[in-house]
């Protein structure tokens, strides 16, 4: 992309410049050799220029700043995943859930997130020669990126190709991430060898505060969360890449939690101080049926008295007022200084459970997972004195929906009668909905993976749209088209072969690489 291209340029120029004039950065060349070839008192090293380029990196890669935010993860991840929808009347007249998001919407992730972050790297690689411990983070923060995308867009142009500006399909795009994260794994692992508890840039790392022993285990879990979602398409490979990964050691605390610190919190902006967010009707309908105690911990009560605490609002409603729709609807139940949630030990013990239920090696039973995840999942948010009534519940099932009185939505009777508790026994497809329903409501607040589970497995089910969907028979997307600009500009011909690996439409309906079930 010609716009990437001109990002790195001006960044590099900047680069140069910094190394011209600051003596801190004159002994780049002897900071980054090899890992093992390096003192870990020069690993540890302020230069300034690498690490500001690793903090960017990781603000795009785990997007908290609000504009960021909402036009990535609230109006893409959080109301395609159907944890919160709009509350704001434009909102609802053109947007992603209804299929129809104007064009200035589609542009940003590219140029506010995708090019920046492209150039941030070209930074690091640039200054650290593609060696040292900082560019083993950079490819990690990269892969969290680029998977991210390519889930929201299928093939991607990541620079592997003989023309720079040309796309990967999607599978190349997997393979490329895999190798990028062993590189980096093969980079630090010698490291904690020596220093298991190696603490580098943390000033820099508003996510781990340096501790690298964290990234590595935040590297293999995104290696078992790709080999989860690749495992229908490529199933031998998937099962030998997150049998090792899980071997190698993955997020299995809530002390490991991959979060990051940003003031103010993205979704904070968005749901409590504009007002942008409401719950979403589905979560709220598993949620209050189940008799769920997180509920409370996820969402604020509605400001107007309501026949339940927690009210959302369906998908796809058209909003005609603000005001009314943020008074009778809840808001997300976060504060300024909450922490952003990206990957969890309820996650990566959701995707073990899910690969012993299929026959791999995750060290113990899928009932144990299963049921391990839930009480994560209820310790991470608070609640862990409500566990065990929750998990031996086997009656209680998703209520039906009831919309706010003079609300904007509509009644809709619930769409699944799945219960909590584990029963051995039932048919496979009972107990993959089982799991997969749980795991998504663990997930929030990380919208992009609550849509990829519904795309993967077609759980939870959902509620229709309320309005119009263009045309389209879907509950939600598979996927959002690219930058509009691609077709008309200077990279239209890779474009159009990108469109081509789609199966011919750059469209909402296009699969995903993964989506076979």
């Amino acid at each position: 992309m010609k716009y990437i291209n001109i990002m790195k340029n001006r960044r590099l120029a900047f680069v140069v410049f910094c190394i011209v004039l600051s003596s801190c950065t004159a002994d780049f060349e002897d900071a980054n050799r090899p890992g093992h070839e390096t003192s870990l008192e020069e690993l540890g090293r302020d230069d300034y220029a690498v690490s500001s380029f690793i903090t960017e990196l990781q603000n795009f890669a785990f997007p908290e700043q609000e504009n960021a935010y909402q036009n990535t993860e609230d109006l893409i991840g959080n109301y395609l995943s159907r944890y919160m929808t709009y509350s704001k009347a434009s909102f609802s007249v053109k947007n992603y859930s209804c299929f129809n998001a104007p064009d200035d919407w589609k542009i940003v992730p590219w140029r506010d997130i995708f090019a920046p972050a492209t150039s941030s790297f070209n930074s690091v690689v640039y200054l650290t020669k593609k060696e040292g411990p900082m560019y083993a983070l950079a490819l990690i923060l990269r892969a969290q990126l680029l998977l991210r995308f390519t889930d929201t867009y299928g093939p991607l142009p990541i620079g592997i190709e003989a023309d720079a500006n040309a796309y990967s399909s999607q599978e190349a795009v997997y393979d490329y991430l895999f190798k990028a994260i062993d590189e980096a794994i093969g980079i630090i692992s010698p490291l904690l060898a020596s220093k298991p508890d190696l603490v580098l840039k943390a000033d820099a790392d508003h996510v781990y505060q340096g501790r690298m022993g964290l990234w590595i285990k935040f590297a293999n879990s995104l290696k078992l969360r790709m080999a989860i979602r690749m495992r229908n398409v490529k199933p031998q490979q998937a099962k030998e890449i997150a049998e090792a990964a899980y071997k190698a050691g993955v997020i299995e605390s809530n002390e490991e939690n991959c979060v990051i610190e940003y003031i103010p919190n993205g979704q904070y902006k968005t749901s409590v101080e504009w007002g942008d967010s409401r719950a979403c009707a589905d979560l709220e309908s598993y949620m209050n049926g189940f008799k769920d105690a997180r509920i409370n911990r996820y969402f604020k009560p509605t400001v107007e008295p309501g026949s339940r605490t927690v009210i959302g609002c369906r998908a796809g409603s058209n909003v005609t007022n603000k005001d009314m729709a943020m008074r009778k609807y809840s808001a997300a139940n976060v504060n300024e200084t909450s922490k952003g949630v990206w990957m969890t030990a309820a996650e990566m013990t959701f995707c073990r459970a899910e690969g012993a239920m299929i026959g791999w090696s995750m060290g113990d039973s899928p009932k144990n997972l299963y049921e391990k995840a839930i009480r994560l999942s209820f310790e991470q948010w608070g609640v862990s004195d409500k566990v065990d009534e929750y998990l031996n519940n086997s009656h209680h099932k998703p209520s039906s929906y009831t919309d706010a009185a003079g609300g904007f939505g509509g009644n809709h009777e619930p769409m699944s009668e799945i219960t909590v508790g584990w029963k051995d026994g039932a048919p496979e497809k009972e107990k993959m909905e089982r799991l997969i329903v749980q795991k998504w409501i663990a997930l929030f607040p990380d919208g992009q993976e609550g849509w990829n589970e519904i795309r993967r497995t077609g759980y939870p089910k959902v509620f229709p749209i309320m309005q119009a969907t263009s045309g389209y028979n879907l509950s939600v997307p598979n996927r959002i088209p690219f930058d509009p600009r691609e077709m008309t500009g200077n990279n239209k011909e890779n474009y159009q072969k990108a469109v081509g690996m789609l199966g011919g439409k750059d469209d909402y309906a296009a699969k995903m690489w993964w989506q076979k079930n």
